[in-house]
């Protein structure tokens, strides 16, 4: 991460993958009867979990690397992998993490209906944050030379959660404005940017396991 341009694309990439406009509709579906009150909690413990989420990955993602004696040009071809297929589903207008299956989705329903927090699960994990947005945050991690540019991907988990909580807290509003299509648009606008960066990212980890491949770039 040297140049401006290097500095602020783990941004791009955690906002293209997070989308929080993307999650309003399954906000406003899960906090259904919560008084405002209520809303604004779930609000801030979801946009809280996913900076502890993305923060968690940023620091000990490359002891991970290490224990499992992976490399990292070989996480980078895999996480690349799984970046590029959030991103079809993102071009799709679904989520970029993989949505709760049927069954969870009913098990937190009735936690709901009992009184349960439905912030973390399944707001924040999985459909905020997942294997996609870890693996972002491990490979960008693993690019960092000074602890500042560490320090500052800990920041990009800063301006997400509050991106996060902002979207939240206007859920209706934002609902009532961009409408079903509008915010499909949006999801499918963060998934075309969201390809584009993990084509490059499998790219540079290529380059590295073949070298040939970067000798016979132009």
């Amino acid at each position: 991460m040297a140049t401006s341009m290097d500095l602020i694309k783990p941004l791009v990439t955690l906002v293209a993958i997070v989308n929080p406009l993307g999650i309003v509709p399954f906000f406003i579906h899960y906090t259904q009867g919560y008084t405002a009150g209520q809303r604004m909690r779930t609000a801030k413990v979801s946009a809280f979990s996913a900076f502890v989420v993305i923060a968690i990955s940023a620091l000990i993602g490359q002891q991970l690397l290490g224990f499992f004696g992976i490399s990292i040009a070989s996480f980078q071809v895999g996480g690349g992998l799984l970046l590029l297929i959030s991103s079809l589903s993102m071009l799709n207008a679904q989520p970029a993490e993989a949505k709760a299956s049927a069954e969870e989705v009913r098990a937190t329903e009735v936690k709901a209906a009992m009184g349960a927090s439905i912030a973390v699960v399944p707001l924040t994990i999985p459909l905020l944050t997942g294997p996609a947005t870890i693996s972002t945050m491990v490979i960008y991690a693993t690019q960092t030379r000074h602890w500042w540019e560490l320090a500052m991907l800990m920041g990009y988990g800063v301006v997400v959660a509050g991106i996060t909580l902002l979207a939240f807290s206007l859920a209706e509003p934002i609902a009532r404005v961009l409408g079903k299509t509008g915010i499909n648009v949006m999801t499918r606008l963060m998934g075309l940017i969201l390809a584009a960066l993990a084509v490059e990212v499998m790219a540079n980890g290529l380059g590295k396991l073949f070298p040939i491949l970067e000798r016979s770039v132009p």
